[in-house]
């Protein structure tokens, strides 16, 4: 076959055949509904409309949504166009980046604090809040030395520190934010042609832009360099077309919400295809993204016949997430697979005395622990403290702190280090700074598996705890899986735990809208939170760990130094290197199941500690352990305190804080280190 016949029916298939799909796609969308109307009367009502109720359905209410759902899909496809070209990464999209979450932060912080900037649907609070979380994300990534992988690594702390600031902010003002939480996860419903009209002169203007600029951003995928030769100025091209992509996803933001994996999948589906050229490329990326969009929203009501408002933004996740792990491992031969992510891992030479590192740990953990015990609604409170354990005191003071303090403090102090160690074997045995129970999907397989007992299964609440270690399993399973295929390549990793993550947040977001669970409790538990937590969670989930797992590991220790040699020294010390890697790894996800059984989807602990023991003793897992664990600990009460006593009497769940300290921690680690 001749290339001009390749190419026309290329063309054929990706323009023809898109705008077919498209009407048939709109055709099913506009007939779907509570309410069933025929096929005839939408005909009648789209072409020769009546003054009726079935015709006002379709009018005022389907078909707005429809062409909301093309318009939005077709600007988020665009966007990822431009973003992947200029930030030179196929990876990049408004989710991969973390730009989505910085608009929807940005919406949400205006809606409490600044509702007089929310003029226009809030689209400049988007979209700055948009502009901010790309070069922040830019920035901290390297800048124009940034690496593709480093780039997603950097929107995805930015993604989990505008995370647990929205939540906290939903949290705390849920009558203010009562009306975000289904919006926050996408949702094409529209009750007029407003938000149509609205976004149309905003969309056309920013793909007019982009379509005029689109010979000069076909230089750019040249190279700076040859751009440059070329007789182009990269950093304007580079500005316009960025200020044109935030533009689109921040009018997509302001009436629909964040949609996410819309910019990876519908770009990725053209350039298969073979197309290259931005014109072109662009044309059919909104074609594609609008078809992307739309069969989404068909998919989550058919998942839903009963019509209570699926989030489409979680549908696209469980399409994208996936179609994101196909992208990363069709790359893993190409040189992103071969970036060292180990200079993330903080100082790797050097380490302080056990014998002077230990006591001090230990003290902070028994100074902190007092503080806990003796703080509460009234503030510090030491003396009474004393009283209650070697003095004169009430019954009401002796039941709070022996029954509700103690047991708490008790339950973030295990409950860390059960983190931490978890967080330190997932690192060694997938070779991965980054690994963490919450980055690589582990937690949220947990959260799943806890959701589904709970609403799917409604069985009593003593099998929640039960359903998260399977949940935490089975996703276990899948990460071994592709850790397999991706022959352990450590960045390789990071992205796939990204993608895992996400499928499993997006299951665990149907979950909650499906359950109508209240927005603050979804929010608190799925976040992490040592609130009411007592002596049945310690005893239960926490102590059998420490006292059982603690000593196994600590028997198998030396696999995790024998394993950062690499595959092929393990293998000739007489290592049996992959059943070793699923042992370890299985162990770790027990570990993790436990914690999140007990206190909740808590992350970065697993991340943090690890990392800030290194810092202390060096790299040696023997040196680690003790120390990962002491730190993890300290680190879990001492969010416990703050989280009571901030913003008392109100609570801050625990996770919410420790993804706050510690998102920035490691955007400055990238930085220092990019």
């Amino acid at each position: 076959m001749s290339y001009a016949i390749r190419k026309t029916m290329a063309a054929v298939l990706t323009f023809g055949g898109g705008t077919a799909l498209l009407c048939i796609l709109t055709f099913i969308h506009i007939n779907q509904g509570s309410v069933s109307i025929p096929a005839g009367t939408v005909m009648d009502a789209i072409f020769a409309p009546e003054n009726n109720l079935q015709h006002h359905t379709i009018r005022m209410l389907r078909l707005p949504r429809a062409m909301m759902g093309i318009i939005a899909g077709g600007a988020l496809a665009v966007a990822g166009v431009v973003l992947q070209t200029v930030t030179k990464n196929p990876l990049s999209s408004a989710s991969t980046l973390g730009i989505h979450s910085g608009t929807y932060f940005a919406v949400v912080f205006c809606t409490v604090f600044f509702p007089a900037l929310l003029v226009g649907n809030g689209i400049l609070a988007a979209f700055l809040g948009g502009i901010a979380t790309f070069l922040v994300v830019f920035l901290l990534s390297g800048g124009r030395n940034a690496k593709p992988v480093r780039m997603v690594l950097a929107g995805m702390i930015v993604t989990f520190l505008f995370s647990s600031l929205t939540s906290l902010l939903q949290i705390f003002y849920e009558n203010e934010t009562a009306g975000l939480f289904l919006w926050g996860s996408g949702t094409l419903v529209q009750n007029d042609w407003s938000g149509v009209k609205f976004s149309i002169p905003f969309v056309v203007a920013g793909l007019a832009v982009l379509l005029i600029m689109s010979v000069k951003m076909d230089t750019l995928t040249l190279g700076d360099d040859v751009a440059t030769a070329l007789g182009q100025n990269v950093n304007i091209i580079k500005f316009i077309t960025v200020i044109a992509a935030v533009l689109l996803t921040s009018v997509t933001v302001s009436v629909v919400g964040p949609i996410g994996f819309i910019g990876l999948v519908a770009p990725h589906i053209i350039k298969l295809i073979g197309y290259r050229k931005h014109f072109p490329l662009l044309i059919a990326s909104f074609i594609w993204g609008g078809n992307v969009l739309l069969f989404a929203d068909i998919l989550a009501r058919i998942i839903d016949p009963s019509f209570s408002e699926l989030p489409v933004g979680a549908v696209t996740a469980l399409i994208g997430a996936p179609w994101l792990i196909y992208l990363v491992l069709r790359m893993r031969k190409t040189n992103y697979g071969n970036e060292n992510t180990a200079v993330m891992a903080g100082k790797m030479t050097g380490g302080k005395s056990l014998k002077l590192v230990i006591p001090i740990l230990i003290a902070i953990i028994l100074l902190t622990l007092f503080i806990s015990m003796a703080s509460g609604n009234y503030g510090f409170e030491p003396v009474l403290l004393w009283n209650t354990f070697f003095g004169e005191s009430n019954e009401f003071m002796r039941e709070l702190i022996l029954d509700l303090r103690l047991p708490r403090a008790l339950v973030a102090l295990l409950a860390g280090m059960v983190l931490a160690v978890s967080g330190l074997i997932f690192q060694g045995v997938l070779r991965n700074p980054l690994a963490d129970p919450s980055v690589i999907g582990i937690t949220s397989g947990a959260g799943v598996g806890a959701l589904l007992t709970m609403y799917v299964f409604g069985v009593s609440a003593l099998w929640v705890p039960f359903g998260a270690m399977v949940g935490s399993f089975v996703f276990f399973l899948i990460v071994m899986f592709l850790a397999v295929r991706a022959q352990f390549q450590p960045t390789i990793l990071a992205l796939l735990g990204i993608g895992v993550s996400a499928f499993g947040s997006a299951i665990i977001q149907i979950l909650v809208v499906q359950a109508d669970l209240g927005v603050a409790s979804a929010l608190t538990w799925l976040s992490g939170s040592t609130y009411a937590r007592g002596w049945s969670e310690l005893f239960d989930f926490l102590i059998w760990p420490v006292i059982i797992l603690f000593p196994i590991l600590l028997m198998r220790i030396r696999v995790l130094d024998t394993l950062s040699l690499g595959d092929d020294t393990a293998k000739g010390l007489g290592l049996n290197v992959m059943p070793a890697r699923f042992q370890l790894a299985l162990l770790a996800t027990l570990l993790a199941a436990c914690s999140v059984a007990a206190v909740g989807a808590v992350g970065f602990v697993g991340l943090i500690a690890p990392h800030l023991a290194r810092l202390l003793v060096g790299p040696a897992n023997q040196r680690l352990l003790p120390v990962t664990i002491l730190v993890g600990g300290a680190l879990l009460v001492a969010a416990e305190v703050l989280s009571r006593t901030l913003l008392a009497p109100n609570e801050i769940p625990s996770g919410i804080l420790v993804a706050i300290i510690g998102a920035p921690y490691f955007l400055w680690l990238m930085k220092k280190r990019a």
